[in-house]
């Protein structure tokens, strides 16, 4: 292909998922914005686990964020973190009860509200950390796609020993588009797909489901607090008035 043309390709793939979430997905978002903002109200945490290697960075994209729900705690669980080890993270997310521990570690329960966010759905880690927090008494929304948990085989190795898929076990669900294996662009005389969309797809629910969180809030009369970038001016004084109210409570604060 010409120099030049595959990042307007990328491009026009980047902007048609996104696309095809907003107009398909835009109930289920409402609804797990609503989870979120009742959760707010009762001035209750909101958990955000990524489990996987890039997955990770959707519980960094809306954890002490500017713009930002101050109540989202994100569990930044270091063995799945590309950051200690690529290859051990793919083992730690593939690993049976793996899941079940981080959550249990964080005490979710009664009460509580998680959102699972993984691109394939499929894995033990993701499958693990939704059963235990229903399991315990919490709601549970998973971002994740569709057709790839549907498409992906069900002997694979990276599936929960029980084939569920994410968006079969959860209470609101949020299909980000993602195709079979993630990759989307087919260079001629080249066999491996190459750009991948998943981390693009994520932030953008992700993103969404907080703005329409807090525009709920606020046509209700309730003011919650949300981050301020610390660079910007008056960041660093904005910020502080809300400090005291999760200093204890937001484990990665």
């Amino acid at each position: 292909m010409v120099e030049g043309s595959v990042m307007d390709l990328y491009y026009n793939q980047v902007i048609g998922i996104l696309d095809e979430i907003r107009s398909t997905e835009k109930e289920n978002i409402l609804k797990a914005a609503r989870m979120i903002a009742d959760q707010v109200k009762k001035d209750k945490l909101v958990y955000v686990f990524g489990p996987g290697g890039h997955s990770n960075l959707a519980a960094m994209e809306i954890f002490f964020r500017a713009g930002g729900l101050m109540h989202v705690s994100a569990i930044l669980n270091q063995e799945t973190m590309l950051s200690n080890g690529a290859l051990k993270s793919m083992q730690a997310e593939r690993l049976p009860g793996y899941g079940r521990i981080v959550v249990e570690d964080y005490g979710i329960g009664e009460d509580d509200l998680l959102l699972v966010c993984n691109a394939y759905g499929i894995n033990s880690a993701t499958i693990d950390s939704a059963l235990t927090a229903k399991e315990h008494g919490a709601k549970v929304i998973g971002v994740s796609s569709h057709k790839h948990a549907i498409e992906c085989p069900k002997d694979h190795p990276a599936r929960h020993p029980s084939k569920k898929n994410l968006h079969e076990i959860v209470d609101c669900s949020i299909d980000c588009k993602v195709r079979l294996g993630d990759a989307t662009i087919e260079l001629e005389g080249f066999e491996q797909k190459i750009g991948a969309l998943s981390t693009y797809a994520n932030a953008y629910v992700l993103n969404s489901i907080v703005v329409e969180a807090i525009n709920m809030l606020v046509n209700e009369g309730v003011n919650p607090p949300v981050w301020r970038s610390g660079n910007c001016p008056n960041g660093d004084e904005w910020n502080n008035q809300f400090l005291d109210r999760f200093r204890g409570k937001v484990r990665c604060l």
